[in-house]
């Protein structure tokens, strides 16, 4: 019965509130990069198209709730870059990403939907992610034989996301967006340079500085319709 009780009263006050909130559904189209032991030096590298849904649920006119689903395939390789010693190893590596990522996004300024006119804003987002990408190592070649990429199989990880981006909505029907997002994967083996599970004892198969997780890096744009009831900005 108080499980009843709690409910009822939980309803009772969050149905208004849920009701009042406006709501963003929308697309990412952008690029993706790697940063880590293979590759470039390069952090803001866009190679790879990179694409994606987002939903915000914009709780008053500087903070918003959001969550995305990401897709992207991770390439990188060695022959463009000025570290010599990679540019010899040539290495090159292409790792699918598939991402949920969800938390908070803060504007720096008023970002009223009411306006009719253009408003803007400048904004950060952070909060949690999970992917899935695939697990490889690398066998080393040498002058003559190629490397030989070794894949064994999907796992999955939690990402630390943190983005910068700056917006802005010509009317109150849509947004438009510039985003920069980095993620800080809990993983080394995006690149095949620390295979863990059942090659995690196998140090053949590590190089690089293994006690540094890797990133991958979203830049694009963004593209949000609006829906439902208008929160109320008003000020008393």
């Amino acid at each position: 019965m108080n499980k009843k009780i709690h409910y009822f009263i939980l309803i009772f006050f969050f149905t208004p509130l849920i009701k009042a909130q406006f709501h963003e559904i929308g697309i990412f189209l952008g690029g993706s990069n790697y940063v880590g032991d293979v590759g470039s030096h390069r952090y803001l590298d866009p190679n790879e198209f990179a694409y994606g849904i987002l939903y915000r649920w914009n709780i008053t006119d500087r903070y918003s709730l959001r969550g995305g689903f990401t897709l992207t395939t991770l390439n990188e390789n060695e022959y463009r870059n000025n570290d010599i010693n990679r540019f010899r190893r040539s290495y090159k590596i292409s790792n699918s990403i598939e991402e949920a990522a969800a938390g908070f996004e803060i504007n720096f300024k008023e970002f009223n939907l009411h306006d009719p006119v253009l408003s803007f804003t400048p904004y950060i987002f952070y909060g949690i992610g999970y992917f899935r990408y695939d697990q490889f190592f690398i066998e080393p070649g040498n002058s003559s034989v190629e490397p030989v990429y070794n894949n064994y199989g999907k796992d999955k990880k939690i990402a630390i996301p943190i983005s910068v981006g700056f917006k802005f909505n010509p009317n109150p029907f849509f947004v438009l967006g510039l985003e920069v997002g980095a993620r800080y994967a809990l993983t080394d083996n995006l690149d095949g340079s620390n295979p863990e599970n059942q090659y995690a004892n196998n140090l053949n198969y590590k190089f690089g500085n293994i006690n540094n997780n890797d990133w991958y890096i979203f830049t694009g744009f963004t593209i949000s319709f609006t829906f439902g009831d208008l929160p109320c900005y008003c000020k008393e």
